[in-house]
C-alpha cells in the first residue's frame, strides 16, 4: 500500500492518499478537491472511499466538492461529529477569517467501531472521543499503520478545550492507542509522523 501526505489548507491539516491495487482512498480531505481529483487521475486510480477522522473544517472542507466529482461516494464519519457538518461554513469563516465557499457534503455514512472494509483496503475503526464527540482511528493492524486525526500527534495530543471536547476521554482514547504494538506507524492530523513507541 502506498500513502502520499499532503498538507493542506490554512491550518496545514494532513490529508492522507491511500493507493493500492488500483484503487485509492482519501482520509482528511482537507480544502483543496481540485488538487487531490488531479492527484487520483494522475494515478490512474479509482476512488473507493473518503474517511474522516472528524468533523473539523479543515479535514472535510474538499467533501462536497470531491463528490461532485465522485457523486457515488460518501463520506465515512462518526455519527456524533454531525453537529460540527452542519457548521462548516461558520466554523471556517471564523478561523480563516473570511467566508469560503463550502459546497454541501451530499452523503455520508455512519462509521462505527470495529472492521470496515473499503474495495481493498481492510481496516479497524477506533472510537477515540475527546477532541471532539465522534473522533476515530483507522488502524491497519496488517501495515502497522495507523491514521489518528488530531486525537494524537507526535509528542502532543488534540486540543480539548472546545466547550465539545472531553479531557477525560481524550485521555482515555490516547492510553487505548498507545496499547497498540509499539512499532505502529502514526500518522497524524498535523505534523510529522511518529511512532506509537515514540
Amino acid at each position: 500500500m502506498n500513502i502520499v501526505t499532503f498538507p493542506l489548507g490554512q491550518l496545514q491539516a494532513n490529508c492522507y492518499l491511500l493507493e493500492h491495487e488500483g484503487q485509492a482512498l482519501l482520509i482528511d480531505p482537507g480544502d483543496a478537491a481540485d488538487f487531490l481529483i488531479e492527484k487520483i487521475r494522475q494515478k490512474n486510480a479509482e476512488l473507493v472511499g473518503i474517511l474522516a477522522t472528524h468533523g473539523h473544517f479543515d479535514h472535510v472542507m474538499a467533501v462536497g466538492e470531491l463528490q461532485l466529482s465522485y457523486p457515488n461516494i460518501p463520506l465515512h464519519i462518526h455519527t456524533q461529529d454531525q453537529f460540527l457538518l452542519d457548521r462548516l461554513t461558520s466554523t471556517a469563516e471564523h478561523f480563516l477569517g473570511y467566508k469560503p465557499i463550502v459546497i454541501p457534503i451530499r452523503h455520508r455514512t455512519n462509521l462505527q467501531k470495529g472492521a470496515l472494509s473499503i474495495g481493498v483496503f481492510s481496516l479497524e475503526v477506533i472510537e477515540t472521543p475527546g477532541h471532539t464527540p465522534g473522533s476515530c482511528c483507522f488502524y491497519f493492524k496488517k501495515e502497522k499503520i495507523l491514521f489518528t486525526g488530531d486525537t494524537l500527534f507526535r509528542g502532543a495530543i488534540g486540543r480539548n478545550n472546545y466547550v465539545y471536547s472531553d479531557p477525560k476521554k481524550l485521555e482515555q482514547s490516547v492510553q487505548h492507542l498507545l496499547s497498540l504494538p509499539k512499532d505502529t506507524v502514526v500518522y497524524p492530523g498535523h505534523g510529522e509522523e511518529t511512532m506509537i513507541g515514540e
